[in-house]
């Protein structure tokens, strides 16, 4: 069984919204964790989707995906005080169901809405080899460390640096592992989790993400998200004019 675990229980103050979460932000006609959604309940690997909602939220979050018949939802559960409680308590919703050590869980930001149906097939494949899969780009920026943000005296070097993306591919067995851990050592805000299987002295394999696969979470991120969308619907303008010969 392959699952995919949906954690959207943010408030999203980055995107500076004052009335929506920014996974309810519109693009396309659609809402963010919509478009996010649809790409897991359309992949024919994909068996189930858990989602992790912001609580008061979660009625909301039903009535979107009846309007626009998201298949496969299995459960939402509310989310966690931060980002890994969200992620734990999807972890443990998707366990009651998915009870085979080697099942597999993708977990995913709910604004990705550019995901591709590659880059799902590639992360399902170097799961199930390697047992965890996170895919990355290289950075292209050089990279300096600094801990007040104004001073820095040391840099890296940035053909060793890579940012991690999602979803992020496991077996049950290693996740509620890890979860088991995290509690028991106190390790309860990291960033993603394979950063919690890093802490946790876990090496993770890696595998070449999407640079399109961007995580919406600033006003500068809508904006590229946007132009994107109108981008691919010019696009598919474009091949109807020259298919009527308009």
């Amino acid at each position: 069984m392959i699952t995919a675990m949906l954690f959207a229980g943010g408030s999203g103050v980055r995107m500076q919204s004052s009335e929506l979460p920014k996974q309810f932000l519109e693009v396309g006609g659609k809402p963010i964790i919509i478009h996010t959604m649809e790409h897991f309940a359309n992949h024919p690997w994909v068996d189930g989707i858990v989602i992790a909602c912001k609580e008061d939220w979660i009625d909301y979050l039903i009535d979107l995906i009846e309007q626009f018949h998201v298949r496969k939802v299995k459960a939402i559960v509310p989310g966690g005080e931060n980002g890994f409680g969200s992620i734990h308590n999807g972890v443990v919703a998707t366990s009651e169901f998915s009870k085979n050590p080697d099942d597999l869980i993708l977990i995913c930001d709910g604004v990705r809405p550019m995901l591709s149906k590659k880059l799902i097939t590639d992360c399902i494949e170097h799961t199930k080899k390697y047992r965890s899969a996170v895919p990355v780009t290289p950075s292209i920026d050089s990279l300096l460390f600094s801990t007040d943000g104004e001073s820095c005296a040391k840099s890296y070097d940035r053909n060793t640096m890579y940012v991690t993306q999602a979803p992020q591919g496991y077996t049950m067995e290693r996740i509620l592992w890890a979860h088991d851990e995290a509690y028991k050592r106190g390790i309860l805000n990291p960033v993603s989790s394979s950063e919690l299987f890093i802490e946790l002295g876990e090496p993770v394999h890696i595998f070449k993400g999407e640079r399109f696969n961007i995580k919406v979470t600033t006003p500068e991120d809508l904006i590229t998200l946007r132009a994107q969308f109108y981008y691919e619907n010019y696009k598919k303008f474009a091949k109807e004019e020259l298919k009527y010969g308009i």
